[in-house]
C-alpha cells in the first residue's frame, strides 16, 4: 500500500508537553479535519482511512469536511481564519508548499505564520495514467506521441497550482513535450475526466485509480519517484522509462492555527501515533512509516541552527540533511522532511 506516516515508538514522545488542564478538557466535541480538495482524491480517501482510528484514539467524532477550489487554497484559507481551538484541522498535500511560491502575495494567509505543523500522514508518488484508448503501453511511446502531435494531447490536474499539476508540468518540461493541460477541481474530478476520455493523460493517486486500474478503465504507465512503490511493484518509474531524474512524490500531512495551545496539539499527535499504530497492527507489521513531522523535529532543527521558518516554507530539499542527522543522533527510525 503506500507508505503512511506513523510514529515508532522512540525517545523523542518524552519530550513532548505533559498534559494540562486544558488537554485534560479536549477535545469536548466533534473535529474537523478540512481537506482542501474533493472527494475521491488521494487526500480525501487518506484522511477516511485514518478517521476511524482517529475517533477511537480521540474519543469524539471526527468529521471529514471537503472544501474544493484554487488547487487548495479556498479550503486552507477556511482553516486559517478558524478558530484556534483544536476542533479544525487542516489536512493538505504537497501544494501547501507550492502556493507561497506561485501566488507570491496573493495568497490570504501565511503558511508560515497562519499554521503549524502537527504530522506527516503519508509519503506516496503518483500514478502516470492514460484513458486506455490511447495507443501507447509505456512512458517511451507517450512522449513519441506528445512530439509527434504537440498539444493535441488533453492532460488532467487537480486545479492550478496542485501537486498534480505541478508534477504533470515538470514531466512535460523534462520530456520536452507540449499537452494541453485541463485544470480541475480536485483529484476526484480528474479520475472521472480520465475515466470517461475527456482528458486522455493524467497522474492520478495510487489509492484513487486502484478500482478503475483493475477494471482497464485507466492504463498506469508508471510511478513518479524515482524508487518504484511496494503498492504497485511492477510499475516502472518513470525515471527509468525515459526521463532520467525525474522523481516528483507526493505527501498528505495535518497542519493546526499556529494559536492552538501546545497541550492541545501534544494531545492531537499522541493520539496520531495511536491511531496509526493501530493501523500498523492491523496491517500486520511492526512499523508502517518511516516519515514524521511534529514540533518536537523542529524544535531539534532549532537545536542543530536550521531555520524552520524558511526551510520549512520553501521545501528546501537541504533540510533532510541536518534532520537525518538528528536522526541519528537520536537513534530514532524517522526521517523528517517536507
Amino acid at each position: 500500500m503506500f507508505r503512511i506516516a506513523c510514529v515508532s515508538l522512540f525517545a523523542a514522545l518524552s519530550a513532548l508537553p505533559a498534559p494540562s488542564a486544558l488537554a485534560a478538557a479536549y477535545p469536548e466535541k466533534a473535529i474537523r479535519l478540512l481537506i482542501p480538495f474533493s472527494p475521491g482524491g488521494g487526500t480525501d480517501l487518506l484522511s477516511r482511512a485514518i478517521q476511524p482510528s482517529l475517533e477511537k484514539a480521540l474519543g469524539v467524532g471526527v468529521i471529514i469536511d471537503d472544501r474544493v477550489g484554487a488547487g487548495g487554497t479556498v479550503g486552507v484559507t477556511l482553516a486559517a481564519r478558524a478558530a484556534p481551538d483544536g476542533y479544525t484541522l487542516l489536512v493538505t498535500s504537497a501544494s501547501f508548499t507550492f502556493a507561497p511560491g506561485l501566488y507570491k502575495k496573493d495568497l490570504p494567509y501565511d503558511a508560515i505564520k497562519d499554521f503549524k505543523p502537527l504530522t506527516m500522514l503519508a509519503q506516496q508518488p503518483v500514478i502516470l495514467g492514460v484513458h486506455p484508448s490511447m495507443p501507447v503501453t509505456s512512458v517511451k511511446e507517450l512522449i513519441a506521441l506528445a512530439r509527434q502531435r504537440p498539444k493535441e494531447i488533453f492532460h488532467g490536474n487537480a486545479g492550478i497550482g496542485s501537486n498534480l499539476h505541478m508534477t504533470s508540468e515538470l514531466f512535460k518540461y523534462m520530456a520536452k513535450i507540449k499537452m494541453t493541460p485541463v485544470p480541475y477541481k480536485g483529484g476526484g474530478p480528474v479520475l472521472i475526466a480520465l475515466i470517461t476520455g475527456e482528458v486522455q493523460v493524467s497522474f492520478v493517486s495510487i489509492l484513487g485509480s486502484k478500482p478503475f486500474r483493475k477494471t482497464g478503465q485507466i492504463r498506469a504507465l508508471a510511478v513518479s519517484t524515482k524508487e518504484r512503490s511496494p503498492a504497485v511493484p511492477d510499475l516502472p518509474t518513470i525515471d527509468e522509462s525515459g526521463v532520467p531524474g525525474f522523481d516528483k512524490g507526493g505527501w498528505t500531512g495535518m497542519f493546526a492555527q499556529a494559536a492552538v495551545p501546545e497541550p492541545i496539539i501534544a494531545h492531537v499527535y499522541q493520539a496520531m501515533v495511536k491511531a496509526m499504530n493501530e493501523i500498523a497492527h492491523a496491517l500486520g507489521k511492526q512499523t508502517i512509516a518511516e516519515f514524521v513531522e511534529n514540533e518536537e523535529c523542529f524544535r531539534l532543527l532549532a537545536e542543530f541552527g536550521v531555520d524552520y521558518g524558511q526551510g520549512y516554507h520553501l521545501g528546501r530539499p537541504d533540510i533532510t540533511l541536518p534532520c537525518q542527522a538528528i536522526v541519528d543522533h537520536a537513534g530514532a527510525n524517522i526521517a523528517c522532511r517536507f
